[in-house]
């Protein structure tokens, strides 16, 4: 049980990572990879399916 908390919050730390390294781009430099503002919540979290 301890363990899953622990990869839980290691989950969670890398997806806010992933959040910031993303909003830290330019609406330009989202369009040339293929995405919008409103994709980076799925695109941390692995979710993204464009």
């Amino acid at each position: 049980m301890l363990l899953s908390i622990i990869r839980m919050i290691h989950a969670f730390r890398d997806y806010q990572r992933n959040v910031a390294e993303l909003s830290q781009l330019s609406d330009r430099e989202l369009a040339d990879i293929g995405l919008d503002r409103s994709d980076i919540p799925r695109v941390a979290a692995g979710a993204y399916k464009g």
